[in-house]
């Protein structure tokens, strides 16, 4: 590693830790357990023990091992585990083991082209990417007592709460580009702020992120959005100018004024909006990825002060962002339709008829988040919470639902089936066509959901003179 001296053999344990150490899980305990019971030293390093180091929730971080034994001892200790990579890399019992190793030319700026394993913890350690992942917990075998190891002052910069990288900054994201967006994210999950030099070497680099695959972008943004401020990382991609060659269209919001709070330009508004947005449910990003690309089709949009059709323009970049970035094409979906619907207008004067049609319309799998959406679009924006009369809404839609109207083709009292039977016609496109006018009038007045009405409704609509009365309401329109 460049410019960055090695520890001698005698590392020392740190300073004003607690002496239990971190809370590891019992699986990974009893991994630690066997490798030291088989003469091997073994060590938790990685980012659960940074972040719990830093006071954060670990929450799904993988605890991740670094030891001496090499992979097929590894494999002769633990039958039934497996090769997770090419560099050695062990998953044991759900436990990544990786054996001590040097890194070397990284022709793809991305990977080693080589890497070769060493017997010192040390000469590991200071492979890695930044300080605060430098940290290790463990012991050799035979020791008594488990100790800390932090060959780079990693715990000092966990406490000083700020990320710097191992040695030059400048040959860390050399070596892989990756470490660009892992280095916003890190800094964000853990609560700290990216160093001068190391921020400086991001800014030199930015343009490197077209080696990392878009697939690890889109994980990258995924885990970004779900930090706490979830803002904080796209602050940095912004101020380093990864921002430009990651999402041009967001990076575009930058200096674009709206009337909203006084001194927030576009850019703003947006990364309020992702702060301000509730939990949706338990590990679903979804909402938090509509919140930050809610306004994205404002920039393409822009006349005069305002931005018509912005909502429609930003469900289409969305969905080819999301798409490049090798999205599931139901969360692409999901989210390009929030965005869509996301400038919905409600008034009081609905009718219960219109409130479902409303539900129907978005989404009825859609409509909780998309609440969820404008409300932290009205934070955002300076505005009260519940603007726009969304209690009143939030409060008229679940009263619907507790009466359990019809609101979709499998609430209807008939199926495709039960119509072709009773009108003796082979399926067709005319078959979806009634079933979405059967569910049209079911909403609005649910009291028609029944067998007879329902199909006295198909065999009128299916004449062929009501068919032919139609065409030519069709053709005089």
């Amino acid at each position: 590693m460049a410019g960055l001296p090695l520890p001698g053999p005698a590392l020392t344990q740190s300073r004003d830790l607690p002496a239990g150490g971190p809370p590891v899980p019992d699986q990974v305990r009893n991994v630690l357990s066997t490798l030291w019971a088989a003469g091997h030293e073994a060590w938790v390093v990685g980012g659960a023990l940074r972040d719990w180091l830093a006071g954060r929730r670990i929450g799904s971080e993988r605890w991740d091992l670094a030891t001496d034994a090499q992979p097929p001892r590894l494999l002769g200790i633990f039958p039934g585990s497996g090769y997770t990579n090419r560099f050695g890399t062990v998953l044991i019992a759900g436990v990544e083991v990786t054996t001590f190793r040097r890194d070397h030319r990284y022709g793809d700026h991305r990977r080693p082209d080589q890497v070769t394993f060493t017997d010192s913890l040390a000469e590991d350690l200071v492979r890695r990417d930044f300080t605060v992942n430098a940290i290790a917990w463990g012991r050799r075998a035979g020791d008594q007592e488990e100790r800390w190891v932090d060959p780079t002052d990693g715990i000092a910069d966990v406490r000083a709460r700020v990320l710097r990288a191992v040695g030059d900054p400048a040959v860390r994201f050399d070596e892989d580009a990756l470490r660009l967006l892992r280095g916003a994210r890190i800094a964000a999950q853990a609560g700290l702020t990216v160093d001068p030099a190391t921020a400086a070497a991001m800014t030199a680099h930015a343009h490197d992120v077209r080696y990392v695959s878009v697939e690890r972008i889109g994980q990258e943004l995924r885990r970004m959005v779900q930090a706490s401020p979830p803002s904080a990382a796209f602050r940095i991609l912004a101020d380093t100018g990864l921002l430009e060659h990651l999402v041009p269209g967001l990076a575009a919001q930058r200096g674009l004024i709206q009337d909203k709070i006084p001194g927030h330009d576009l850019w703003d508004h947006s990364l309020a909006t992702l702060d301000a947005l509730e939990d949706p449910s338990p590990g679903d990003e979804r909402v938090r990825l509509a919140a930050l690309l809610h306004d994205i089709g404002k920039p393409e949009t822009f006349i005069d002060g305002h931005f018509p059709g912005h909502d429609q323009a930003g469900a289409r970049i969305a969905t080819d962002l999301l798409a490049r970035l090798a999205f599931p094409g139901r969360d692409v979906s999901y989210v390009a339709r929030l965005i869509r619907w996301h400038m919905f207008s409600y008034e009081s004067a609905w009718s219960d008829a219109a409130l479902r049609r409303f539900m129907v319309r978005v989404g009825t799998d859609l409509v909780d988040d998309l609440l969820l959406l404008r409300r932290a679009d009205n934070v955002g924006s300076g505005l009260a919470p519940d603007a726009g009369r969304l209690a009143e809404l939030r409060g008229r839609i679940a009263a619907d639902r507790l009466a359990r109207h019809p609101l979709a083709m499998a609430d209807l009292a008939v199926d495709g089936q039960d119509i072709m039977r009773a009108l003796g016609r082979e399926p067709g496109p005319w078959l979806g066509q009634l079933l979405a006018r059967l569910l049209d009038s079911v909403v609005a007045d649910p009291a028609r959901n029944t067998p007879e009405v329902l199909l006295a409704s198909a065999r009128a609509w299916a004449s062929p003179a009501h068919e032919r009365a139609a065409s030519a309401t069709v053709r005089s329109e």
